[in-house]
């Protein structure tokens, strides 16, 4: 996992297994939206045909060498990497900034001896990450009060 070609050999395999999907899945069983970064993939798919899904995945790979699992939404919210994908009431989609319980919101020591540059550009990151990422006005006001 350390080596700098992991992510480069990750994204292959993944595309490997996604050319099999588009060929040999139903076309029932297809998601509606399939989106991937390296492993990680948030879809759109009937909830009768999730385990039929993952079974045809996991069958498709035959090395045995990934074994998928999913997590459904919960409350109309889903998290996919730093973000939380929430339904509105009108049926939209809504995103905000995802935390786990266990962030400790240290990325950087101030009183390091790294060069202020990189300390500043640690916050302008954060704060650009919640304009360009987050939907709602109330939220980037909220998410820019915590980067504070």
């Amino acid at each position: 996992m350390g080596s700098p070609v992991s992510p480069l050999v990750a994204n292959m395999y993944m595309e490997h297994l996604e050319e099999k999907l588009q060929s040999t899945v139903p076309a029932k069983l297809k998601p509606k939206l399939w989106k991937r970064y390296v492993d990680d993939i948030p879809e759109v798919i009937r909830k009768s045909s999730v385990d039929k899904l993952i079974e045809c995945l996991n069958i498709l790979n035959a090395a045995g060498s990934i074994t998928f699992t999913y997590e459904v939404e919960l409350d109309g919210k889903l998290f996919f990497l730093d973000i939380r994908l929430e339904r509105t009431d009108s049926g939209g989609l809504k995103l905000c900034i995802y935390r786990k319980l266990t962030h400790t919101d240290q990325y950087l020591n101030f009183s390091s001896d790294h060069p202020v540059e990189h300390k500043l550009i640690v916050i302008r990151t954060l704060l650009e990450r919640s304009q360009q990422l987050v939907t709602v006005s109330q939220d980037k006001i909220q998410e820019d009060a915590h980067v504070e």
